[in-house]
């Protein structure tokens, strides 16, 4: 099964958690399988990209504000260590890799954020030189309990500081909660970035997870029966990309059993049928696709088969391609 032979859902994903209602500006993040969130709230930045490692110890984002001169980095990660973290301790520890990393790293101030309803931010300001000789500034806080570490950064081409009004509002309000539980909102927002990245094999138990997670509201999809198919969409196709067909067929067969109106588990079995050169099955299998077509989710379409990588390796079959036509073509 290939990446392009499947229906890839179109969705928003935001470092938001999707089960609140957020301000602009305000961010949360969550591991899969661990508790804990982070957040913090950082005005007029736009998200441009999210990572996340396959094991689930580690969710970041990167964020760019509208001049493109300032950049924030925000990492919530798992330590591997017996002892409990602090703010400082993650501090000094990362700093001790960054120079490892870059013999150039000049200190400019440490700090620490005190708070009696939160968890301490502990803050360091650093320059580092690149290649060309100019300099590149950055400010960081983090925060920490047990064996989580929060890492809040802010880089620029331009001297920064904690002083700095926006970066100051940015750390106090970074917090970490370590009794949040993670949420249907983080697991499928870890899968997803994990698609995004194609780390199939690791997204796969991930989106199948969230099916049995899916809230009686389907929040923030428009129904719980959305949620399900996306995320059952999502979770079959990261198995047959990552090869495991067997696991993906049989995700998509329940699916039609639970909810046979749905069009698109149709289609990926037939995807399915023609990875093993079935194609007698792969048309049955189309042919219930496109009799429910009138069924596809909102903002979906049913795929075209002739432009599809599963079926455009047999179009010399020309019985077979004349099929896939008259599919398209609605007779």
């Amino acid at each position: 099964m290939k990446l392009s032979t499947l229906l890839l859902v179109s969705l928003i994903w935001t470092c938001a958690s999707w089960g609140e209602t957020l301000k602009d500006g305000e961010y949360r993040i969550a591991l899969p399988e661990h508790k804990g969130q982070l957040s913090w709230f950082i005005d007029g930045y736009k998200i441009v990209e999210n990572s996340a490692k396959p094991d689930g110890s580690e969710i970041g984002v990167r964020g760019r504000d509208a001049s493109g001169q300032r950049t924030f980095l925000g990492f919530l990660f798992l330590v591997r260590e017996a002892s409990p973290m602090t703010g400082a301790r993650c501090r000094e520890a990362v700093l001790a890799e960054e120079k490892k990393a870059n013999g150039t790293l000049k200190i400019i101030t440490t700090a620490e954020i005190p708070r009696s309803d939160a968890l301490p931010v502990a803050l360091v300001a650093y320059s580092t030189a690149n290649r060309d000789g100019s300099l590149a500034y950055r400010v960081r806080g983090f925060v920490a309990a047990n064996d989580l570490c929060g890492d809040l950064e802010f880089y620029s081409g331009k001297p920064i500081g904690d002083d700095d009004p926006s970066l100051k509002k940015a750390f106090l309000s970074f917090q970490l909660d370590v009794n949040h539980v993670p949420q249907f909102s983080d697991v499928a927002l870890f899968a997803e970035i994990l698609f995004r990245k194609q780390q199939y094999r690791a997204a796969a138990p991930m989106f199948e997870k969230c099916l049995a997670m899916v809230p009686p509201n389907g929040a923030p999809f428009k129904s719980a029966k959305f949620a399900r198919r996306v995320m059952r969409d999502q979770a079959g196709m990261s198995y047959g990309i990552s090869g495991d067909l067997v696991r993906s067929r049989s995700i998509f067969e329940k699916g039609t059993s639970e909810d046979p109106d749905y069009p698109m588990y149709y289609y990926n079995l037939a995807c399915a049928d023609a990875g093993e050169q079935k194609l007698a099955e792969a048309r049955v299998h189309l042919q219930q696709a496109f009799d429910r077509k009138a069924n596809v989710n909102p903002s979906e379409a049913m795929p075209a088969p002739t432009e599809d990588d599963s079926f455009t390796p047999f179009k010399g079959n020309k019985e077979f391609w004349a099929f896939l036509k008259r599919l398209e073509a609605g007779k």
